[in-house]
């Protein structure tokens, strides 16, 4: 059974940082990406960013602020993310893809932002 368990949201002023994490545990035969996503109230799940084999990419709105990393060691995934702003605040889920097929989130953890 797959888990994947997110950590290290919370509050934060405007202009800060915070650091999220994603720990992956269980079977998964191959992982083709794995990724942030977030979702603000009354807005749909959106990317964030993605990382695998060819690379990284990142949502235009957070390029330059947020980087994706992961450590294959500790089968866990990070977002830094920098210089918040408020309309960061949402949910931020991770997501592996294992294949077209088949994926799988994390539980969440909220993002929020204040001024």
């Amino acid at each position: 059974q797959v888990q994947v368990v997110e950590s290290g949201g919370g509050l934060v002023q405007a202009g800060g940082s915070l650091r999220l994490s994603c720990a992956v545990s269980g079977t998964i035969f191959s992982i083709n990406a794995m990724g942030w996503y977030r979702q603000a109230p009354g807005n749909e799940r959106k990317l964030v960013a993605v990382i695998s084999g060819v690379g990284t990419n990142y949502a235009g709105s957070v390029k330059g602020r947020f980087t994706i990393s992961r450590d294959n060691a500790k089968n866990t995934i990070y977002l830094q993310m920098n210089s918040l702003k408020l309309e960061d605040t949402a949910v931020y889920y991770c997501n592996i893809r294992e294949s077209a097929s088949s994926e799988y989130w994390g539980q969440g953890t909220q993002v929020t932002v204040s001024s």
